[in-house]
């Protein structure tokens, strides 16, 4: 490989990192931080799948708006989605589009997210006439994903 070649390729290299880089940027910023991956020996500060899940869910969620399978209802704060495995005749998942780990991470700034979630699944029981219905959350130990979202379940025939 000649001096010139192996620039070439460097510079390709250090543009895809930056590419990488970049475009990492965009899709995290809005994310809360969550622990690194370790591979062996993790304890508990490493990246759970559902930890994972719960990033990916973030970004989808704030980058990907219309790519989301389900969808019955969405506010510029919350999106809704039909679970895709029902427990109940009506099961809506209520997931406000920014990322909030759990309850326990409630800030000031969430609270529009929270009270549009909340005003949203008022507007689900009443436009489908619920009497019959919960709403639920998990805390982290629960959790299948870790990003915040309320399930909305009633045994009233929708």
């Amino acid at each position: 490989m000649t001096i010139l070649r192996r620039i070439r390729w460097v510079i390709g290299a250090l543009v895809i990192l930056g590419l990488g880089i970049l475009i990492g940027g965009y899709l995290f910023a809005d994310t809360q931080p969550r622990s690194l991956i370790a591979l062996t020996n993790c304890g508990s500060d490493c990246l759970t799948s559902k930890d994972l899940l719960g990033l990916l869910s973030s970004i989808g969620i704030q980058k990907f708006e219309g790519g989301i399978p389900g969808v019955v209802y969405e506010t510029d704060k919350t999106i809704v989605i039909s679970h895709p495995e029902p427990t109940t005749p009506v099961h809506y998942v209520i997931i406000p589009k920014k990322d909030i780990k759990n309850a326990a991470g409630f800030t000031k700034e969430d609270m529009p997210y929270l009270e549009d979630a909340f005003a949203v699944m008022a507007k689900l029981i009443k436009d489908n006439h619920l009497v019959q219905y919960k709403i639920t959350t998990n805390g982290p130990g629960l959790q299948s994903v870790t990003y915040l979202h309320f399930h909305l379940t009633s045994n009233d025939q929708p």
